[in-house]
């Protein structure tokens, strides 16, 4: 992902210059129209319920409306092309682990590069990911697990195939001394995953704060473990996979990001009202409700984050073989 040093380097020939001077020449101040918000997925999950969220706490600060499109398609692929290729000055793309990190490593060709072609505008929060069993299951544990996975190949489901979810199990047993078998189950969203184990179909789920911790408050799924780095903000009982000796931290993430050509001056302005909306007390209560982590990111700050996210993800992707264009 390119930075403003890279930009103001001439690292995209002349599409910032011809931007800047494009919205300069409208004589107004920008934005000058209303903003489009390009979602990947479609209407009711976690990257659309916080993408609206986030585009009704920037509006009114923009002085403009801040519409959402769902353009679902290819994990991400679809939106992450139409803002790469925008050149309206006005189109913001919600990201996340896969359409910024996963994807290169996914897809032998992408009609995008996440590196290039995209800079990161900030930060919305991370998910962190917990192993869940039936309330009424034997395994009470993370060594009970180990213990029953050793003894048969468990199944886990997941959102879906290449999820944060499904790289953090995968991620996890490289990380526990003798692995354990699992197989993977994908699902077409985690509530689908979670209903499929309460009626016995899979064995456990990996399942993001922002879905599962209404179950665990309620006793309806048994928490074993969370992949954070500290205890999980909405189940600090629950031990996390560190404390049990195994080094395995993963979340899911979401955030904002422009076409790579849009001005410096754009990028702080968004930047600025993304960090002013995720600290409002509307969004802090929703965060503090559901356990989601967040933090003010400077872009510089957030390409930084995004680095080092794909350092652990891309190679581990690879090492799998898991492709979704075969």
């Amino acid at each position: 992902m390119l930075t403003r040093r890279d930009l103001a380097r001439g690292a995209l020939g002349l599409g910032a210059a011809a931007l800047t001077a494009s919205l300069r020449a409208q004589g107004t101040a920008w934005p000058d129209r209303p903003l489009r918000l390009i979602i990947g997925y479609p209407p009711g999950g976690a990257s659309d319920t916080f993408g609206r969220i986030i585009a009704q706490q920037m509006a009114p600060r923009l002085g403009q409306n801040v519409v959402v499109e769902n353009r679902a398609g290819g994990g991400g692929v679809v939106a992450a092309e139409a803002v790469a290729r925008a050149t309206d000055g006005h189109t913001i793309l919600h990201v996340d682990n896969g359409i910024i990190g996963y994807n290169p490593a996914l897809y032998a060709r992408l009609p995008y590069d996440p590196d290039r072609d995209l800079t990161g505008v900030g930060f919305i929060g991370r998910f962190p990911l917990f192993l869940v069993v039936r309330p009424d299951s034997p395994v009470t544990d993370f060594a009970g697990f180990l213990a029953a996975t050793r003894g048969r190949a468990w199944t886990y489901g997941t959102p879906a195939v290449a999820s944060p979810h499904h790289l953090a199990m995968e991620y996890l047993r490289r990380r526990v001394s003798g692995g354990f078998e699992v197989t993977h189950v994908p699902y077409r969203g985690g509530p689908a995953a979670i209903q499929d184990m309460l009626a016995g179909n899979v064995d456990c789920v990996v399942i993001d704060c922002a879905t599962g911790t209404p179950f665990i408050r309620d006793n309806r799924v048994r928490a074993i473990l969370v992949m954070s780095e500290g205890p999980a903000p909405s189940a600090p009982d629950v031990p996390t996979a560190r404390a049990l000796g195994h080094d395995a931290i993963a979340y899911g993430w979401q955030g904002l990001a422009v076409p790579a050509t849009a001005p410096a001056s754009v990028l702080d302005r968004l930047s600025a009202e993304l960090n002013r909306a995720i600290a409002s007390e509307d969004m802090q209560s929703r965060f503090r409700t559901l356990g989601i982590e967040s933090a003010a990111m400077s872009p510089a700050a957030f390409a930084d984050f995004i680095r080092q996210d794909n350092a652990v993800w891309r190679p581990l992707i690879r090492e799998l073989g898991i492709r979704l264009d075969s």
